[in-house]
């Protein structure tokens, strides 16, 4: 079954993330709304498949530029958010 979630984000181009989880934490399906299409494209691709966990410990905490957060790191949150539903 697993969980889906519309995420909104904050300090990034990106406006929103739709992540889909699985019952066994495999992030099953993500896109991004808004951004850098091809990088965002890209990042989806590759994280596709991996454990939710996994993920968020690679990518938490990039920062994009000056900003305090990234695409990347606005995927972890919307990650927890998921899991947290």
């Amino acid at each position: 079954m697993g969980k889906r979630f519309t995420y909104k984000t904050q300090g990034t181009c990106s406006q929103f993330i739709e992540v889909e989880i699985d019952d066994d934490g495999i992030l099953r399906d993500v896109v991004f709304i808004g951004g850098c299409n091809g990088n965002l494209q890209g990042i989806s691709s590759l994280v596709r498949g991996m454990k939710a966990d996994d993920i968020i410990k690679k990518l938490d905490g990039i920062r994009c530029g000056y900003k305090s957060t990234s695409c990347p790191d606005q995927l972890c949150r919307a990650i927890e958010s998921c899991m947290k539903q």
